[in-house]
């Protein structure tokens, strides 16, 4: 399946005296089957070192951090460990791929000496690199190489890799995004396609197994099997850690309010006021026990927060209210899979009822954390309430998710108040594409393409 990252790898190639790549992001999003195949499309030579699966493998970077030691000791790897069958340490044309880096923190640790070196390309993926404190070390640590390598974040498919994946033609697609870009109607026959076409990554998601099984069964339920296992393959990683032993140990007082938090999400979303609150989680539960939770779903890759502001001003971040925030889910299609079954039908068949406004507010939060943009909304105690505010083309734009047509009395009641400085509404719905005054109108197929502007 194409995906947006190895674009970004082949720009990293192309760049004079790169540094080593570190690809982080949630388990299963695809980072190690997008760093093999570049290695085998771009590289004579490729060595596949796999932290997780071999830690012995460490032992190689315990001692003499000198690159041509480590090439001698690479070098003699059985043909297993070499991606491309012969594979030799040729200099540049050759790649090394750190699979699971976080397993081996002196592998990452001599990343500023490949830096320095120049000869061999490195690639190193980690699904726990964002999780503060996933080593738990007496020892002292040689650190990271800060300045030496390159961090890219990779998630699950945005709806446009979903729409790849699904064959739609790359000309839609750009008609899609001339349509926009000229704020002109989407013609009726391509919008229909797309709206069913948007319906099915909300209930799919854009993990790439549960997409291939979907394609290759076009069955909902086989697609739900398989986000059923990859949540409960999550549920495994929590509160684990690595000790000094470079064994992986877990926390387990640190897993159970993990999972507390994990399942109260979507709850928390269909709350009226859908604001993240401890005492929600259950007896007891207090910010200062379970923040630290929050703070290693959101490093790991599966939650994005979205700060409330006190304020319609620029920069945003010094207007933020830390104790104010939603949680969403980073794919849209985990939240499915933590509802009932009857949900998929529901959303395909348009008949939810009060539940389709958390689903469509998540499906928009999940296109501005793929698009790497920091989430706002904005709520005042008198009960006014914007889904989200965001900077689109220079202006400070208020956007609003709606599942269908949907009300946006709140934010007229902003745009047309002078004491707010903003300049336009963004109403992301199942409507056709057009603009009223300062008012755009933009189906919610189009969300990834309009708030990267």
């Amino acid at each position: 399946m194409k995906r947006k990252m190895m674009a970004r790898l082949i720009a990293w190639k192309n760049k004079p005296d790169h540094a080593p790549a570190v690809i982080r992001g949630l388990r299963q999003v695809g980072k190690t089957y997008v760093a093999k195949k570049f290695a085998e499309e771009n590289y004579e030579n490729a060595f596949f070192l796999d932290f997780r699966k071999k830690p012995k493998l460490g032992s190689l970077f315990e001692g003499d951090f000198s690159i041509n030691n480590l090439m001698r000791l690479i070098s003699a790897l059985p043909e297993e460990d070499r991606l491309i069958q012969g594979s030799k340490m040729v200099p540049y044309k050759t790649i090394l791929i750190f699979d699971e880096v976080q397993d081996c923190p002196n592998a990452r640790s001599c990343l500023r000496y490949f830096k320095e070196d120049g000869r061999f390309d490195v690639i190193c993926t980690g699904s726990m690199l964002g999780v503060s404190g996933f080593r738990v070390s007496k020892k002292p640590s040689r650190g990271n190489p800060v300045g030496s390598e390159e961090l890219l974040t990779m998630t699950a498919m945005d709806f446009e890799e979903f729409s790849w994946a699904l064959g739609v033609e790359e000309s839609v697609l750009d008609l899609l995004k001339e349509c926009f870009d000229e704020e002109k109607a989407i013609p009726d026959f391509v919008h229909q396609q797309m709206l069913d076409i948007v319906k099915q990554y909300i209930v799919i998601g854009g993990l790439p197994a549960v997409v291939k099984d979907y394609i290759a069964s076009n069955d909902v339920a086989v697609a739900r099997e398989r986000q059923k296992q990859i949540l409960e393959d999550y549920k495994s990683d929590f509160g684990t850690h690595l000790n000094d032993d470079g064994e992986l140990y877990t926390d387990e007082l640190e897993k159970a309010r993990v999972l507390q938090v994990v399942q109260s999400i979507p709850k928390q979303l269909a709350k009226e006021n859908n604001k993240f609150q401890y005492a929600s989680l259950g007896h007891g539960a207090r910010r200062r026990s379970h923040e630290g939770a929050l703070d290693w779903l959101e490093g790991y890759g599966l939650i994005a927060k979205c700060n409330n502001l006190n304020q319609l001003e620029q920069p945003f971040s010094f207007y933020e209210e830390a104790d104010q925030f939603k949680v969403f889910l980073t794919d849209i299609g985990l939240l499915l899979a933590m509802l009932g079954d009857e949900v998929p039908s529901m959303v395909m068949l348009n008949s939810l009822g009060m539940g389709k406004g958390p689903i469509y507010e998540n499906l928009i939060a999940e296109a501005f954390f793929k698009l790497g943009k920091e989430l706002y909304y904005f709520s005042k105690s008198s009960g006014l309430e914007i889904d989200f505010i965001t900077t689109l083309r220079g202006k400070t734009t208020l956007v609003e998710a709606k599942a269908k047509e949907g009300r946006t009395k709140a934010a007229k009641e902003v745009l047309t108040n002078p004491s707010y400085p903003v300049d336009q509404l963004l109403k992301l719905t199942a409507q056709n594409l057009g603009r009223a005054g300062n008012i755009l109108t933009v189906p919610y197929y189009l969300a990834f393409y309009a708030l990267s502007k």
